[in-house]
């Protein structure tokens, strides 16, 4: 049997007018403990974003989405963020706001392969 690890993950949601309350999947954060990992991949749909708020800052969500990915690859990408660990960088980037782009709820799952899961997460529950 091959060792699996426990990760985490939370989707990442495009809520382009806050209060209206209307959302949708753009992307996903993996973070496995035991790997020392941290990941995140998006996707915008363009569309789904014009039939929310046709006056969305699209370039600004793209922003948004981009600036999650670069605090999970840590370096200067990450600004602040960038001396902390795998598991800080995450807990940050679950922290709730109310901005257009929110993270949802923390789900865990079993996993041998932390990359894996971020690509088959974003193709199951974003594309």
């Amino acid at each position: 049997m091959t060792d699996r690890d426990v990760f985490e993950y939370a989707l990442l949601r495009v809520v382009p007018r806050v209060e209206r309350g209307e959302c949708f999947n753009a992307g996903v954060v993996v973070y496995c403990r035991a790997r020392s990992f941290v990941a995140a991949r998006t996707h915008l749909d363009e569309t789904k974003l014009a039939a929310l708020d046709p006056h969305a800052d699209v370039t600004g969500v793209r922003a948004a989405l981009h600036a999650v990915e670069g605090v999970c690859t840590g370096g200067e990408a990450a600004g602040q963020a960038a001396g902390d660990d795998a598991g800080r960088r995450f807990r940050w980037l679950i922290a709730p706001r109310s901005t257009v782009v929110q993270p949802g709820p923390v789900h865990t799952g079993l996993t041998t392969d932390p990359e894996a899961e971020v690509e088959r997460l974003l193709a199951l529950l974003v594309r």
